[in-house]
């Protein structure tokens, strides 16, 4: 029952005795009288809430939780903070390499899913993995021969990619413990990370202090920001390496799912994985995933377009940077790719403001790594989908026109945003 309120009651009283004091009329008009006289809420029932329909009450959201995660060889202690708001969404992030360990995503009917492969305990991510919902760096991706030329100086670096650079080196940010701060930001639960890089690390040039921040929003979306500064010119190209499958991080293979990227371009390479220079169009690729194609294809039919070769890589499947449309040096953000998983219409859209995007199917995924809940991961059983400053960009001056080179000079701020929006099929 809705309670009336002294002044309704009063109300109600003076059009009753106004009625008394008038002819009798029929009764539809009566009653219309009646109507009129009551309050609203009586009348109308109130609408149905749904979830996020209305702005969520501050208290409703807290800063994350931090647990122990367990310790590295040197004793320090590495921490697991939960992000969490309410409807089902939750993240659970690790100081020791910035490691998302688990995003879990609300089902129509059941409990949330975790959609991000990893391990259940820090040991696992101590020992030799594919970089599982890491921050990669200082530079994200391959350069060639390890090593780039900054005003007529070479910097030689870690060779630990075959004869190439990768993801930072052998010790890269991915195998470092970050400073962390968890906090409640004007977004929603939010964990901030800084580390801080000393010039000659993996032999980069110049002392580079890096900061993350991740965010979890009341509508689900996952904010990833990424900034650098340093004393003398280096090099920076900070990723998020996440690897994703919809139907869940025990589903098996991810050649169901069905993606789009805002992409006509793609960087052909050589058979190292580095780029050859060339931006080339993906029109009669198995790089087509524009958004324009009059049907979209699942992902099998693209990785079985790029059997062992060059384009290919040794195992097959995709492992190559896509060119973004839209691109602008201004920091503006931009829809960058969409993942659609049919069975349960669970989706996945990423927005950046980085020109490129490293699609990579998990091709060397063999079964011999044991994740959550005793999984064994297989090949192509997810999808990484790292925006980013092009691959050896440094080392293709003709490029620096138009495209970031990936250097960074002392006074300059490096920045790089990624926002995850998420369809949960319902």
């Amino acid at each position: 029952m809705h309670p009336v309120s002294k002044a309704d009651r009063e109300k109600m009283m003076r059009v009753r005795l106004l009625l008394m004091t008038l002819p009798a009329p029929p009764p539809w008009v009566m009653l219309v009288s009646l109507i009129v006289s009551l309050p609203v809420s009586l009348i109308l029932p109130h609408p149905a809430r749904t979830e996020g329909s209305e702005p969520m009450p501050p208290t409703q959201l807290s800063a994350p939780t931090a647990d122990s995660f367990g310790k590295l060889p040197d004793g320090t202690e590495a921490m697991l903070y939960t992000l969490q708001v309410p409807g089902g969404w939750r993240a659970t992030i690790t100081n020791y390499g910035g490691i998302v360990t688990s995003f879990f995503v609300p089902q129509p009917n059941g409990p949330p899913i975790d959609i991000v492969l990893g391990f259940d305990s820090l040991e696992g991510y101590l020992d030799e993995h594919p970089f599982f919902g890491a921050i990669c760096g200082r530079f994200g991706n391959r350069i060639a021969d390890g090593q780039f030329t900054l005003d007529g100086k070479t910097a030689t670096l870690a060779k630990n990619n075959g004869a190439n650079h990768l993801h930072g080196g052998v010790r890269g940010f991915d195998k470092r413990c970050w400073q962390a701060t968890p906090l409640l930001s004007d977004k929603g639960p939010a964990l901030d990370l800084e580390l801080i890089s000393p010039a000659g690390d993996e032999g980069y040039p110049g002392q580079l202090t890096a900061r993350v921040r991740y965010t979890l929003t009341p509508a689900g979306e996952f904010w990833v920001e990424m900034e650098a500064q340093t004393d003398a010119p280096t090099v920076v190209n900070l990723v998020h390496h996440s690897y994703w499958n919809l139907a869940g991080h025990d589903a098996g293979g991810i050649g169901h799912h069905q993606l789009t990227v805002h992409a006509n371009r793609y960087l052909p390479l050589d058979a190292g994985g580095i780029p050859t220079g060339q931006l080339a169009p993906v029109s009669n690729t198995p790089f087509d995933f524009r958004p324009t194609r009059p049907e979209q294809l699942a992902l099998r039919d693209a990785i079985a377009g790029l059997t062992p070769s060059p384009e290919g890589a040794t195992q097959g499947g995709i492992d190559h940077c896509l060119v973004l449309d839209n691109w602008q040096p201004d920091g503006s953000l931009h829809p960058a790719v969409t993942l659609i998983e049919p069975g349960s219409g669970r989706s996945l859209e990423i927005l950046t403001d980085q020109p490129g995007i490293q699609i990579y199917t998990a091709n060397y995924l063999d079964g011999s790594l044991t994740g959550k809940g005793g999984t064994a991961y297989r090949q192509h059983g997810a999808i990484c989908l790292e925006t980013e400053c092009f691959p050896d960009a440094i080392n293709h001056a003709p490029w620096h026109d138009d495209w970031p080179s990936g250097r960074l000079d002392p006074g300059q701020t490096y920045r790089h945003v990624m926002v995850h929006r998420f369809g949960t099929g319902q």
